[in-house]
């Protein structure tokens, strides 16, 4: 018999689906005007984003997600941009945290590691996570939960240390009113595509349905309950870094074992081993878990004739996309592979920045999706619908559209050109550049489908 996904089960992979520890320093290196994008963020995209994902994902059942509604509404040009932008992100943000892993087992282990060490560790993290998308998600739900119960413990313990360091050495930021106020300059600017991408990934869940004991029920009370969880924890994690990491020294791939090295003192032993041993497990979960929405989309849109055939390469064992796996794992491998070749001295970023921008990308028709299909297919039956007036609606999908918006520009366009902005921003802009022009040609040359 099938393993079913109970409630608590469905709870826990909104967590670790949504819920990426490692993106929670970037956003603390804003200061503290990050309580101002959070709260602003949760109210203004998590809240209408939530309730969408929620209606779509109960009256569309089905392994498509973003790219179902996206096709349905707009036809399949539109579902074959999406799919792309939405498979590429993944390879992209695999590599961003493949360079990480060598960094996390140096600390574990105390050992200084030199570049091939440290290539072969980012292929293993690679190759590994993509043999594990071959199995059933119901195979890996044990391997969820646990990667979901670490990122609340860090999230919490790092929060927690963060009072703890306030109440024995006080706050290490200036924390006048003035600083809470928002900013508005380039740099906080880029980063609220980092809270944006925090908060984004329920629709991931909405592919789980097949193995979900009751998803028209699951589904809506999971992403309520795992937004409001996620949301805590994010504004708790994010107050410990800044608590205890001067905003000039957070480093956006490390800032959660910084916090809880200055907080304890210590920059090595066994808890600090530790601390990164549970944060390089997290990024396994946040991996696994989003291949298999990732892979499941991919496959899909294959099928129809919206992405290259090769994505449709399923297992005859227990039907799994192996084609899309394998994909992502090559290409990840070749963009790690010319990492030493950049001139980025943060990796991370420079990757993270490039996944950030495609997968902003991806959602930005969805929400026009969602209006469209509940005027041209009224009849469809809505297990769980929106509530508002049809004025509501509009302003709940078109105000996350203005964010993904300006997050894109200030994430992807170089505004000024100084040197720095110019080495930060430019290789984004190309890298985008790039793919949105391959994504075109495969539109182009892609398999005849009704538009």
């Amino acid at each position: 018999m099938q393993k079913k996904f109970k409630l608590s089960d469905v709870i826990l992979s909104v967590i670790c689906v949504v819920f990426v520890a490692e993106a929670a320093a970037p956003v603390a290196s804003i200061g503290n005007s990050q309580y101002f994008w959070w709260v602003l963020m949760i109210v203004a995209f998590l809240l209408p984003y939530g309730l969408i994902a929620s209606e779509l994902g109960t009256t569309y059942e089905g392994e498509g997600g973003l790219y179902d509604w996206v096709s349905k509404a707009y036809g399949h040009k539109m579902g074959a941009r999406v799919s792309w932008y939405y498979w590429i992100n993944f390879p992209l943000w695999m590599a961003s945290l493949a360079v990480m892993c060598p960094d996390l087992i140096g600390t574990i282990t105390g050992m200084e590691l030199g570049l091939l060490p440290s290539m072969i560790i980012e292929l293993l993290f690679i190759w590994i996570v993509t043999l594990i998308a071959f199995y059933p998600v119901c195979d890996s739900i044990f391997i969820l939960n646990i990667c979901a119960a670490i990122k609340v413990i860090l999230a919490l313990l790092v929060g927690v240390l963060g009072v703890y360091f306030v109440l024995t050495h006080g706050f290490v930021n200036n924390m006048s009113p003035r600083t809470f106020l928002p900013s508005f300059d380039s740099n906080s600017l880029s980063y609220i595509s980092v809270i944006i991408f925090n908060l984004l990934g329920f629709e991931v869940v909405c592919t789980f349905s097949k193995d979900m004991k009751d998803p028209k029920r699951q589904i809506p009370q999971a992403i309520v309950a795992g937004g409001l969880v996620i949301a805590a924890i994010y504004l708790f994690s994010g107050f410990g870094i800044g608590a205890a990491i001067p905003i000039s020294e957070i480093d956006t791939s490390s800032g959660l074992i910084d916090a809880v090295s200055l907080i304890t003192g210590k920059t090595g032993g066994l808890f600090i081993a530790g601390v990164a041993l549970l944060f390089l497990i997290t990024l396994f979960g946040n991996m696994i878990s989003w291949s298999m929405g990732v892979n499941s989309v991919a496959a899909y849109a294959a099928q129809n004739g919206d992405m290259p055939q090769v994505f449709a390469r399923k297992s005859p064992k227990n039907d799994m996309p192996t084609g899309a796996a394998v994909m992502n794992g090559i290409v990840a491998t070749i963009v790690v592979l010319i990492a030493p070749l950049m001139p980025s001295e943060n990796l991370f970023w420079a990757f993270f920045a490039l996944n950030l921008v495609m997968f902003l990308l991806s959602y930005i028709p969805m929400f026009p999706a969602f209006l469209k299909l509940r005027r041209t297919d009224p009849d469809t039956p809505r297990p769980f619908r929106v509530p508002g007036s049809s004025g509501v609606l509009k302003i709940m999908a078109f105000v996350p559209v203005a964010l993904i918006a300006v997050a894109l520009i200030f994430t992807a366009i170089p505004l000024s050109f100084d040197p720095e902005t110019l080495e930060n921003v430019l290789p984004t802009t190309i890298g985008s550049v790039l793919f949105i022009v391959i994504g075109e040609l495969m539109i182009l040359f892609r398999s005849k489908k009704p538009a």
